[in-house]
C-alpha cells in the first residue's frame, strides 16, 4: 500500500496495489502488518457500513474521551467526497479540514486519528462506505459539528439545495467547543 501524508498530522490516504488482469482485479484491503508499519498499531474493533444515495451528506461527527475513535474509511460502490476537520485545541491546524475522492474506482482510503470530525457526500446515484473503528460506538459520547459552518470553508461538492442530511445534523450548532486538546 502507498500511504500519503496530508498537510494535517493524523490524516493519511491510502492507495492499495491493484492487480488487474482479464478476469478483473485483486487488492488487500487491509493488512494489519503493513498499516502496523507504515502508520502505526491500530487494534480496529468494529466495522460499519452504510448505503445512501446522491446528496446524502453524513457528519460532522465524532465520539468524545474516553471513547475517541481511529477511522479508517472507503467507499466500495460509487463515489464519495470524504472530510474530516481538526478539533484538537491547541492544534496548529486546528478546525481546518482535510477532503479527499474515495471511489468504487481509485480504492482509495482514508485513515483518520482521534480528534477529527468526519463527514462525507454522496456524489455518485448511491453509495456503500464502509469504515473501521478502533473503539466501539458510545451514544453518550457523540458530537458533532455544523456541515455548512462557513468558518470551516468546506465545499462539499453538492449545491446545498439537494442535500439530504438527517434531523440531527440539520439542527447541530455552529458554536463548538472542542473535548480534543493537544
Amino acid at each position: 500500500m502507498n500511504v500519503i501524508e496530508t498537510h494535517i498530522q493524523g490524516l493519511y490516504i491510502i492507495e492499495p496495489h491493484v492487480f488487474r488482469d482479464d478476469r478483473g482485479y485483486f487488492f488487500e484491503s487491509f493488512s494489519q502488518r503493513e498499516f502496523d508499519e507504515k502508520i502505526f498499531p491500530v487494534r480496529f474493533v468494529q466495522d460499519n457500513e452504510s448505503m445512501s444515495t446522491y446528496g446524502v451528506i453524513r457528519g460532522l461527527h465524532f465520539q468524545s474521551p474516553p471513547f475517541a475513535q481511529r477511522k479508517l474509511v472507503r467507499c466500495v460502490q460509487g463515489r464519495v467526497l470524504d472530510v474530516a476537520v481538526d478539533v484538537r485545541k491547541g492544534s496548529p491546524t486546528y478546525l481546518q479540514h482535510v477532503a479527499v475522492e474515495l471511489s468504487e474506482g481509485n480504492h482509495r482510503q482514508f485513515f483518520i486519528d482521534k480528534g477529527f470530525a468526519h463527514g462525507f457526500a454522496v456524489l455518485s446515484e448511491t453509495a456503500v462506505f464502509q469504515y473501521k473503528c478502533d473503539e466501539f460506538y458510545h451514544p453518550e459520547a457523540e458530537g458533532g459539528l455544523q456541515l455548512f459552518d462557513s468558518s470551516l470553508g468546506i465545499d462539499w461538492r453538492i449545491p446545498r439545495e439537494d442535500a439530504i442530511l438527517s434531523q440531527k445534523d440539520l439542527s447541530r450548532s455552529n458554536v463548538f467547543d472542542s473535548p480534543f486538546s493537544i
